[in-house]
């Protein structure tokens, strides 16, 4: 087998420049493209100009009558409250310049647009979802609307799309009914590929969509791809360049932020592993989602769908599925949700992001991991942190998740069962510590049908006493040179185990006092100082897991890299995810 690189590739702004075009750039003037709009709601008027300062426009519909060109901008006052207002966005930039949206104003808060329910547009994949319990068009009200636009940047907004605050529709909250909702909407349909969009440092909160529709743009953030009107004329509508980054995201329905569900699904249903020409055809590319905080989703926090070798990184799930509870959710269809996963995706990396309490696992929701390799191929977790989340650590979710990593890893603490393996034909789990609570299995009882290879982990039972395992349920796990701490038995498999009594013998500095919740500032945590927050994980100077790690060769062709802290990893290695000092 060729060992493949992970490839941590640039992605480009939505203001690109080709090499070629950079002669006439140099020697061309250098004045300003494009018009600046300027927006306030506090001391503009719709009879001015909106070309400066003094003469604002006041409300978002002198935006949505403007036909936007490139290197236009749209500027909202700081301070600026927009009710009862959106923006859908109709133009589109180019690769010499972008149209950017933001805001002015040198003191207050962000501008907010308050949309309650406005900003009504119809949503149709052009076809039935394959499960018909999935609803595939109808209304949706969006805050913001890019539909078959591109080259187009978002930043430093706050935005609401409260249902409380909208006219009433006597509904209950959670009735079938209730219209979908989303703060960012993308659509592609009848422009092809649409190119380099960027969402940066919006504040999306307060989301009251349909709580059961996951297929609909209805959350935070939500990018879908429609069937065109005329394919042959128009192209195949998705996506190239997707930045999003540096975004908040808080208490919305049903998804935190997705990329991008698409109308072409069909393609993908008849084989688990997807074939590069077709992802690259029919989905979507340069996909790169870093530093978004996402708290209390309804449903999901990341979803990427349908994405050839999407980048999720340094993001951090709170508190999601929310709602996946009997109590929100009576209907038991659909009631999953995780923090971070991806579908139908080939090769998605998903490295240094955080995890915290998704919830509900023991009141309904039928997942509540922190990770979940869901009918992809080639799904790598590497480098991430997950604490208290109801459902488990990381699920390989049933025959279509294939060639599946999940390496370097650490878990404190997550529920009912740390691997969930529900008839998966494959997983390479190695080099991860496991640290566990007391009562809690390695392998979740109610997924335990799957495969998997597991070995170089440190699995450490948190009890006080040893317990006796249930390793291999189904038979279908192989174990080989894991460190076992407080267990009474070992995989028959594990003929080069390591067993260790926590009394007896020390393996970590701190074990068990990682963080259990986010950082205050809404990033991941540092971990690349002296000093961090993981540092109880690393290895005791005496620690039994030093130098005792057997060679891996990943079985679907990843290098190794570097240990949870960015250390190099060269000569014998050690058991878990920490490189020792030695």
């Amino acid at each position: 087998m060729n060992i493949k690189k992970i490839q941590i590739y640039f992605i480009a702004t939505c203001c690109l420049i080709s090499l070629s075009m950079l002669t006439k750039v140099a020697h061309a003037e250098s004045k300003p493209i494009g018009n600046c709009y300027y927006v306030s709601s506090q001391r503009g008027s719709d009879t001015n100009s909106g070309l400066s300062k003094l003469e604002p426009f006041k409300s978002l519909n002198k935006i949505n009558e403007l036909k936007l060109n490139p290197g236009d901008k749209v500027l909202l006052e700081n301070g600026s409250v927009f009710d009862d207002q959106y923006l859908q966005i109709k133009n589109s930039g180019n690769i010499k310049a972008c149209i950017e949206i933001s805001n002015y104003g040198d003191r207050g808060n962000l501008p907010i647009i308050n949309t309650n329910g406005k900003g009504v547009w119809y949503q149709d994949y052009g076809k039935p979802l394959p499960n018909s319990w999935h609803k595939y068009k109808g209304n949706v009200s969006s805050a913001i609307l890019l539909k078959d636009v591109e080259y187009i940047k978002i930043k430093n907004i706050e935005i609401t799309n409260d249902r409380e605050k909208s006219q009433p529709d006597h509904l209950a909250f959670n009735d079938l009914k209730v219209m979908d909702r989303t703060g960012v909407a993308s659509v592609a349909k009848n422009k092809g590929t649409l190119e380099n969009i960027v969402l940066e440092n919006l504040y999306i909160h307060d989301i009251d969509g349909n709580i059961y529709n996951k297929h609909m743009a209805n959350g935070g953030i939500y990018f879908i791809s429609e069937l065109p009107d005329n394919e042959e004329k128009t192209g195949i509508p998705k996506y190239d360049n997707i930045i999003i980054k540096g975004n908040r995201i808080k208490n919305v329905s049903r998804t935190g932020l997705a990329v991008a569900y698409s109308a072409y699904f069909d393609l993908f249903q008849n084989s688990a592993e997807i074939d590069q020409e077709l992802i690259e055809k029919y989905g979507n590319t340069n996909v790169l989602i870093e530093n978004n905080y996402i708290e209390d989703a309804g449903g999901d926090g990341i979803v990427t769908m349908y994405c050839s070798s999407p980048i999720i990184q340094r993001n951090v799930s709170n508190g999601a599925g929310r709602q996946m509870n009997t109590t929100d959710y009576p209907i038991a269809t659909q009631r999953v949700a995780a923090a971070m996963w991806p579908w139908k995706c080939k090769n998605a990396l998903f490295q240094y992001n955080e995890a915290y309490c998704t919830k509900n696992a023991d009141q309904g929701n039928g997942d509540g991991q922190a990770w979940d390799a869901d009918s992809a191929d080639g799904t790598i977790y590497q480098y991430n942190y997950s604490s208290g989340n109801s459902g488990g650590t990381v699920m390989f979710c049933l025959e279509n998740a294939v060639n599946s990593t999940f390496r370097f890893n650490i878990s404190q603490n997550d529920k009912k069962g740390i691997l969930n393996l529900p008839n998966n034909p494959d997983a390479h789990i190695y080099n991860n510590i496991f640290y566990i609570d007391k009562g809690v299995p390695f392998v979740r009882k109610d997924m335990n049908t799957g495969a998997a290879l597991i070995e170089n982990n440190i699995i450490y039972n948190a009890g006080k006493q040893p317990v006796n395992e249930e390793w291999n349920p189904n038979n279908r796990i192989i174990y080989s040179n894991n460190l076992y701490c407080n267990y009474s038995n070992l995989p028959s498999s594990d003929n080069t185990a390591l067993l260790v009594n926590s009394q007896e013998s020390n393996i970590f500095v701190s074990p068990g006092n990682g963080p259990v919740k986010p950082n205050f500032n809404y990033l991941t945590y540092d971990r690349f100082s002296q000093n961090t927050v993981f540092d109880g994980y690393k290895l005791e100077q005496s620690s039994p897991a030093i130098h005792s790690g057997k060679k891996v060769i990943d079985k679907n062709g990843y290098n190794l890299g570097t240990d949870f802290f960015g250390i190099k990893l060269d000569g014998i290695l050690d058991i878990g995810a920490v490189k020792s000092s030695k």
